[in-house]
């Protein structure tokens, strides 16, 4: 489900159900990085969508939580995020990202980091960006269900 009024009004029918979330961190450059944060941020925001798409009624796909580029990430955020969905009843929180430097912290956050490499997306012919992405979204719901049976 995703953050627009009709899937909110779907999710609340269906709270017992939808016990997962999905956060995407989108890094913001606003210098000579400018390009490589936008393409970061299609591929997320294409990825992201699509996971949520194969998940409709498990998972609640949030904002995403953008930050700037080069700074340092801001762990606290994040957590506060993480510990105020808990607190309403998400048993898993995702973190979805594709900026290395969360990587490296990891064990910082209080929700799961998915990492996946950006893919530049502007250089594929369409059949090829569906093909690529069809295929970090199988490797995502790997993720999602092995979390999912441990929880059982």
């Amino acid at each position: 489900m995703k953050w627009i009024p009709a899937d909110i009004e779907m999710y609340n029918g269906a709270k017992d159900f939808v016990d997962t979330v999905l956060i995407p961190l989108a890094p913001i450059s606003l210098d000579s990085q400018m390009k490589q944060s936008s393409s970061m941020y299609e591929f997320l925001a294409i990825l992201s969508a699509e996971i949520e798409r194969q998940f409709k009624g498990r998972i609640l796909l949030m904002p995403s939580l953008t930050y700037l580029m080069g700074e340092e990430r801001n762990y606290s955020y994040a957590n506060s995020w993480a510990a105020k969905l808990r607190e309403n009843n998400f048993k898993h929180v995702f973190f979805l990202s594709c900026d290395s430097e969360w990587k490296r912290c990891e064990s910082e956050l209080e929700g799961g980091l998915i990492w996946i490499p950006s893919l530049p997306l502007e250089h594929l012919e369409l059949a090829q960006a569906r093909s690529l992405v069809s295929e970090q979204v199988r490797q995502v719901m790997e993720i999602f269900t092995l979390n999912w049976e441990k929880a059982i």
